[in-house]
C-alpha cells in the first residue's frame, strides 16, 4: 500500500511540475487568466481547488505543531498547490518505518 501511494504521489508530482513549467514556457500566468477569468466555470474550478488545499491543510494543521511549519505548508499548498500537497505527503510517507501501519501516517503528530 505505502510502495503504491509513493508511485501515486510521485506521479502527481512529476505530472504537475512538466504541466506548470510547460504552461509557463507557453503564457504568462497573468495573461492566462485575463482571458479565462470570464468564464464561470473557471472560476467555480478555481474556488474548487482551493477549498481542496485548504481541506488538506486542515490534516496538516492536525499533524503539525509547530505553527511555523503549519503556516509555511498553508503558504506552499496556497501558492503551489497539488505541487506542495504531493510533495507533503512524499515527505510523510518517507518517515514511515518498516511495518507501521498506514494509520500512522494520517494520525501521527510531528513535533
Amino acid at each position: 500500500m505505502i510502495r503504491v501511494l509513493k508511485l501515486v504521489f510521485a506521479t502527481i508530482l512529476c505530472v504537475m511540475l512538466l504541466l506548470v513549467i510547460t504552461a509557463s514556457l507557453n503564457q504568462s500566468i497573468f495573461e492566462a487568466v485575463r482571458h479565462i477569468w470570464p468564464n464561470w466555470w473557471f472560476k467555480v474550478t478555481l474556488v474548487d481547488a482551493y477549498f481542496g488545499f485548504l481541506t488538506i491543510f486542515v490534516w496538516v494543521a492536525y499533524k503539525e505543531r509547530h505553527m511555523w511549519r503549519k503556516l509555511v505548508w498553508f503558504a506552499a499548498f496556497m501558492l503551489l498547490g497539488n505541487v506542495a500537497i504531493s510533495s507533503y505527503v512524499l515527505l510523510e510517507l518517507a518517515k514511515l518505518r518498516e511495518g507501521e501501519p498506514f494509520d500512522t501516517l494520517l494520525t501521527r503528530r510531528n513535533g
